[in-house]
């Protein structure tokens, strides 16, 4: 399927806009990711030091 300039402009702006959601969307477990890799590597030193 071969799209006009026309036709592309609209194409690339819903593009665009569902990447800008799906990144708002994965923003939140990535911190949580985050913080429990933290918390599990504090978990580990304090294991490795007892």
């Amino acid at each position: 399927m071969q799209l006009t300039p026309d036709q592309l402009i609209p194409e690339f702006h819903d593009a665009v806009m569902e990447l800008y959601f799906a990144r708002k969307r994965i923003a939140l477990p990535e911190a949580e990711n985050a913080e429990l890799k933290a918390r599990l590597a504090a978990a580990e030193g304090n294991a490795a030091d007892a």
